[in-house]
């Protein structure tokens, strides 16, 4: 299996136009990060842009975790396979 299939990158959205587009302001903490939409100037820290587009970002999730699901089954079903591909008595469908 290969791990570079499952990186993937969420945009964030503006909640209030939908833009992607942000400009951030560095504070003396990285979590204190003034995030300002390019096209409302609305400004959001960045753990409430992340909240406001927890929808988004679990759909992106839930997608992966079934894509990672999917190929860890057909890599077990190959290789109990190929195991047993001598065997008469066992068989895949």
């Amino acid at each position: 299996m290969n791990p570079e299939k499952y990186n993937r990158s969420v945009s964030l959205l503006c909640p209030t136009c939908g833009c992607s587009d942000f400009s951030y302001e560095e504070g003396t903490d990285e979590t204190i990060q003034i995030m300002t939409c390019a096209s409302c100037e609305r400004e959001f820290s960045k753990d409430e842009l992340i909240q406001e587009n927890s929808e988004n970002i679990e759909e992106h999730h839930s997608e992966m975790k079934e894509d990672v699901v999917k190929d860890v089954a057909d890599e077990l079903r190959k290789s109990l396979k190929k195991a047993f591909s001598g065997s008469k008595n066992i068989r895949f469908k």
